[in-house]
């Protein structure tokens, strides 16, 4: 089911402003890298390398786009510095293409799961909670019944936040005393969600990430209590990730895939950094769909990811 199927201009001008700064470092650096040059040669291609893994594309994913520019300037013989900005383009959307990194079509969920359970994963000061109540409220203004879950009993602070949200947005939330089961309060999330018919359930976690089995176990027992009520929960587990912290995100990524099956990604805090290149190099290197961006502070800055509107938006001079 499909609530936005164009991309509104609303839409675009805040992923242009979200983007505006990595924008603005990608092209400094790409300026730099083909001044005083006519056409593509190798002197161009390797500072293009480097221009790529210092905006945080990654390593592997540079190689890729690189190979992927090399094999253009191949076959077309002759390919100038002014031609560049469009290849990229054209080779990345590609490259995400290849990747299944699937357009999100808005805040929707299949029709198939009532309710559909997102338990959302991912490490302290990453936004995860702020994602939380933001989702919220984009499935609410959909049409959708929300459901909440304090599943993070280890910080006050972050039961606390989620109340916040669940009252600011409007929608239910169930919670525990501080040091209950985290299991526990999820398995009473999807039992009141399900008495009351509620289209989606969001339940947080804690994010410590310091010992990987602990986590494993956890989260492993909180899938296992959720499937007595409902046995195909959850049905998509969103790893929240700091835009901002660059390579940081890569090694988040890398350590949430290990302890837990991860079915989606939402990367947020894109307007707070040059960093936006993350999410090129992690939806190509962890071929996990990219969800969601978050672009500012209010609730409409969270987006669907559209991947042709993001490459087109990161390669628009103006």
């Amino acid at each position: 089911m499909g609530f936005f199927n164009f991309f509104s201009k609303e839409k675009k001008e805040t992923l242009n402003q979200g983007l505006e700064k990595t924008k603005t470092s990608f092209f400094d650096k790409l300026s730099k890298a083909i001044a005083g040059k006519s056409k593509v040669d190798d002197d161009v291609l390797d500072n293009l390398e480097e221009v790529l893994v210092t905006s945080d594309v990654g390593v592997d994913t540079t190689l890729n786009i690189i190979k992927r520019v090399q094999d253009r300037v191949a076959r077309d013989k002759y390919v100038t510095t002014s031609e560049l900005n469009n290849i990229l383009r054209d080779e990345i959307a590609s490259l995400l293409n290849d990747n299944n990194s699937s357009d999100t079509e808005g805040f929707t969920i299949p029709e198939t799961a009532r309710p559909y359970v997102i338990m959302v994963v991912g490490v302290n000061g990453v936004g995860k909670t702020t994602t939380i109540g933001k989702l919220a409220y984009q499935f609410k203004q959909a049409g959708l019944k929300v459901y909440l879950g304090a599943a993070d009993t280890f910080r006050a602070a972050a039961v606390e936040q989620l109340v916040i949200w669940s009252e600011r947005v409007g929608v239910p939330i169930v919670k525990q005393q501080m040091g209950s089961d985290p299991a526990s309060v999820a398995y009473d999330t999807l039992s009141s969600a399900i008495a009351n018919n509620a289209d989606v359930v969001l339940i947080d976690t804690a994010g410590r990430l310091h010992n990987k089995k602990g986590l494993m176990d956890e989260l492993s027992k909180i899938r296992r209590v959720m499937q007595k009520l409902l046995p195909d929960a959850p049905h998509d587990v969103m790893l929240v990730l700091d835009g901002s912290t660059g390579q940081n995100a890569y090694e988040q990524a890398k350590q949430f895939s290990a302890a837990t099956e991860v079915t989606s990604l939402a990367i947020t805090k894109l307007d707070g950094s040059a960093k936006g290149g993350v999410v090129i190099g992690i939806s190509d290197q962890f071929k996990i769909p990219v969800r969601y961006i978050g672009l500012g502070e209010k609730m409409e800055d969270l987006q669907p990811f559209n991947r042709r509107e993001f490459v087109n938006t990161l390669f628009d001079k103006n």
